[in-house]
C-alpha cells in the first residue's frame, strides 16, 4: 500500500513537470513601447493624432491596448502598473509604459515621448519590463499547481471512483472496468473545466476591484485551518468532505453505473456532489486569475489545474484495471485520510500568505 502511495504521488509530479512547461514558456523579448488608451477618451485622441502626424507608429515599435471595452488588456495595463508599483489613483489613460518608465497624461507624452523613446531604445534593460510582468506568471503557475495538487489528493474523489471500480468490477470485466474509470476522469474534467471557465467570465465582468486579491488570500488561509481541524480533531464540526448526509444518495447513483457510458454521464452529476469539498481550492484559483491573468493564458492554467485534479483517478483506474484490489485502495485512502488534509492545509495556507503578501501581481 505504501507502494502505491508513493506511486500516486509521483504520477502527479510527472503530470505537472510535463504539463507546466506550456506555461512557463511566456516571456517576452522584444523592446516594446505600450500605449494604453480608451475609446471616447479626448485626452487619448490628442495622444494618437501626435503619434499619427509624426509617424512614431511606424518609427518605434508601439504596442497599442484599449482598455475600456477590451478585459485582457485592461488585466495586462493593471499588471504592469502593479510591478511598477504605480499607485491606482496615479492611473488613468493615456499612458505610455516604456520600460521602467511611465508617462500619464496627453501633454507630458506630447512633450516627452521622443526622448524617452530614444533612450528607452538605448538601454539594455528596457527590453526586460514585459519579461518582468510575465515573471510573475511562474509564481501563478506554482499557486495552480499547488491548488490543483490539493483538490488532486482530496479523499473524496478518491472515495467516489473508488465505489465505482468496484461497482463496475462486480461484472467480472476489467475492460470494462478500465473504461468506466476513464470515462467517469472525463466528465469530472469536462464538468469541472466548464464550471471553472464560467465562474472565471462571471468574475471578469463583474470588475474586480485589487482589494479581491485580499479576499482571496484570507479565504485560502480560512480553508487551510479547516483543513487542519480535520487533522487534529476529524469528524468534530463541519468536515472538509462531503456531508455526511448527502452520501447514501451518492453511493446510490454511483452504484447504478452499468457501462462506460454511464460513467461518463453518472460523473457529471456526481461533480455536483464533490464540491463542497473540492470547490475550495478552485475557487482561490479562479478568484486569482479573474483579477490578474489573461484570457489565453487562464484557460490553459484551467486545463493543467483539471489535468492534475483527475490525474489520481487515471492512475487508480489504472492499477485497479491492472489487478489492485480496491478495497485495499479505500483502505489505503482512509489510513492516509487525515495527512491528506494536512498537506491540503499546509499548502492551502503557504498560498494564502503569498497571496496576502502581495507577490502575485
Amino acid at each position: 500500500m505504501k507502494k502505491v502511495f508513493k506511486l500516486l504521488l509521483l504520477f502527479l509530479v510527472i503530470v505537472m513537470w510535463q504539463t507546466s512547461g506550456i506555461l512557463a514558456k511566456s516571456d517576452f523579448n522584444e523592446k516594446k513601447i505600450y500605449f494604453f488608451y480608451g475609446i471616447g477618451c479626448s485626452h487619448c485622441a490628442k495622444v494618437e493624432k501626435f503619434f499619427e502626424e509624426n509617424d512614431l507608429y511606424d518609427r518605434y515599435l508601439i504596442e497599442r491596448r484599449e482598455i475600456y471595452f477590451d478585459r485582457d488588456n485592461a488585466v495586462l495595463y493593471n499588471t504592469m502598473l502593479d510591478k511598477l508599483r504605480v499607485a491606482e489613483k496615479e492611473r488613468g489613460v493615456p499612458i505610455v509604459i516604456l520600460g521602467d518608465k511611465v508617462i500619464v497624461g496627453d501633454r507630458p507624452i506630447i512633450d516627452n515621448f521622443e526622448n524617452e523613446a530614444k533612450e528607452f531604445l538605448k538601454d539594455e534593460g528596457g527590453e526586460k519590463i514585459e519579461g518582468e510582468v510575465s515573471g510573475g506568471a511562474n509564481l501563478t503557475l506554482l499557486m495552480v499547481l499547488g491548488a490543483s495538487l490539493v483538490d488532486a489528493i482530496n479523499p473524496c474523489a478518491f472515495a467516489v471512483l473508488i465505489v465505482l471500480m468496484s461497482t463496475v468490477l462486480a461484472s467480472g470485466q476489467a475492460k470494462k472496468a478500465l473504461k468506466a474509470g476513464l470515462a467517469f476522469a472525463a466528465s469530472i474534467f469536462i464538468s469541472y473545466f466548464l464550471m471553472g471557465l464560467g465562474l472565471y467570465t462571471a468574475l471578469g465582468r463583474v470588475g474586480l476591484s485589487g482589494a479581491v486579491m485580499k479576499i482571496i488570500g484570507w479565504l485560502a488561509v480560512v480553508l487551510g485551518l479547516l483543513n487542519l481541524k480535520d487533522w487534529l480533531w476529524y469528524g468534530k464540526g463541519f468536515l472538509m468532505e462531503v456531508p455526511v448526509s448527502w452520501r447514501p444518495n451518492l453511493k446510490k447513483l454511483i452504484r447504478s453505473v452499468t457501462s462506460p457510458l454511464g460513467a461518463f454521464m453518472i460523473g457529471f452529476l456526481v461533480s455536483l456532489f464533490l464540491l463542497p469539498c473540492t470547490s475550495g481550492p478552485y475557487v482561490v484559483i479562479l478568484g486569482m486569475l479573474a483579477e490578474k491573468t489573461l484570457q489565453i493564458k487562464a484557460i490553459g492554467y484551467l486545463v493543467l489545474y483539471n489535468l492534475v485534479f483527475v490525474s489520481p483517478m487515471i492512475l487508480i483506474t489504472w492499477l485497479v484495471y491492472k489487478g489492485f484490489d480496491p478495497e485495499k485502495v479505500e483502505a489505503l485512502r482512509k489510513k492516509h485520510l487525515k495527512n491528506l488534509h494536512l498537506i491540503a492545509g499546509i499548502i492551502l495556507i503557504g498560498m494564502g500568505v503569498v497571496i496576502l503578501s502581495g507577490k502575485i501581481r
